[in-house]
């Protein structure tokens, strides 16, 4: 009879805890190269890392390939949202002139999946909604501030920054407390805009300090659902690009503190593709979807450049050169079983919402890191270009020869 009592308990810890709702608040603080945030004390961020973890990553693409890609605030956004590098998601600057929407952004991405859930964004900038996340995939939303100049006056000194960032942690607390959306993005800027005015100063590190404070209220309100709820909740807080070594004040180029990155999150722990090489940023979409339990279609899954940080990892940190009508693979192996299927394409179909037809031309053991391929048959019409697509049964990770 105490035994039938005792399976029946676990029975229901099991059946409740499997009914708990997973839910994500993913937050972009700008312009906080890593040497920054593991500087200045922030007491709030370090109990959110005590919970889960702490990486550095790294912003850019491939430094002096295809996909690199400016170390600029917007570029960095939507290579999180999109999951790809600029040579995909085609926005170069912070204009956001022509974005590639075939590279589905993760709002979409998730009212595809789960079309009865909400997603919210609380930003200080607009555009984040309107021409990025894209307002027809966000059910609620707390932006537009910074055109409010009644309410926040512009002043040179940019603190009326500070008071909009202030404002969208607010509507992002009340937010997440009451409505509770299950996909959140929140956006601030003004730890950027004292980098550009001041660069490495007492005043930027002020402004990481209350960015800091911020990131406490989030947690509270995150931790009242949890205990309220039947939900668990991941937070995921990075920032876009670095900033320059000689004074602090400017980024978009490819030095190594421009292109260095971090991320904090409640989640643990992270695998050993995020403790053993340097994530990037676009490897936070797979990271979200995996944990949501999100299902990405296979076409687009092919085009995300990114890795998950969380889960089994079979395979990371591939690399491919073209030799004499063949093509040299690498990669590195993360774990030593099942096989690793190579498929190839000629075509980019794809950046146009088209489709691109896959050739499975040889399958080895994961193990094995490395295969050389023979494309001398496939028809190449644009010269030497290849669309590769490594895929494991728990990964999969692509690459160009351009």
């Amino acid at each position: 009879m105490k035994q039938l009592l005792i399976f029946l308990l676990l029975a229901g810890t099991v059946s409740a805890q499997s009914k708990r709702e997973k839910k994500v608040v993913f937050v972009i603080a700008d312009g906080i190269p890593a040497d920054v945030i593991e500087k200045v004390a922030t007491p709030n961020i370090d109990k959110i890392i005590a919970a889960g973890a702490y990486t550095r990553m790294h912003v850019g693409g491939g430094r002096s390939t295809y996909s690199e890609t400016p170390t600029i605030s917007a570029v960095g956004y939507n290579s999180l949202l999109t999951g790809t590098w600029v040579n995909k998601h085609n926005v170069p600057d912070n204009d956001i002139k022509d974005p590639n929407y075939h590279y589905h952004n993760i709002f979409r991405l998730f009212k595809e999946a789960f079309p009865k859930k909400q997603t919210a964004v609380y930003s200080s900038w607009e555009d984040n909604r309107t021409k990025l996340a894209l307002s027809e995939y966000v059910d609620l939303h707390a932006d537009g501030y910074e055109l409010d100049t009644l309410n926040f006056h512009h002043d040179k000194q940019r603190d009326f920054m500070h008071n909009i960032d202030e404002k969208v942690i607010s509507e992002a607390v009340k937010g997440i407390k009451k409505d509770a959306a299950s996909l959140n993005w929140v956006y601030l800027e003004y730890t950027d805009d004292m980098g550009h005015m001041h660069g490495d100063s007492p005043e930027f590190y002020k402004a990481v300090s209350l960015m800091d404070a911020q990131m406490g209220k989030l947690w509270e309100a995150i931790r009242y659902r949890q205990q309220h709820f039947p939900e668990d909740w991941m937070i995921v807080i990075t920032t876009d690009h670095g900033r320059d070594e000689k004074t602090g004040r400017d980024h978009g180029g490819q030095s190594m503190r421009q292109r260095s990155t971090w991320m904090v999150t409640s989640y643990r722990p992270l695998n050993t593709y995020a403790k053993y090489y340097e994530p990037g940023i676009v490897d936070i979409l797979p990271t979200i979807a995996r944990y949501l339990q999100m299902n990405i279609p296979d076409s687009v899954a092919r085009e995300v450049d990114g890795t998950p940080l969380i889960g089994n990892v079979a395979i990371a940190q591939a690399s491919a050169n073209y030799i004499q009508g063949n093509i040299d693979l690498k990669w590195k192996a993360l774990q030593n079983t099942g096989n690793v299927k190579i498929w190839v394409t000629t075509t980019n179909n794809f950046k146009e919402g088209g489709k691109d037809e896959y050739k499975l031309l040889k399958e080895v053991p994961v193990k094995q890191e490395h295969a050389l391929i023979d494309v001398k048959e496939l028809k190449n019409e644009n010269g030497p270009f290849y669309k590769i697509v490594l895929e494991t049964p728990v990964n999969t990770v692509n690459l160009w020869i351009k």
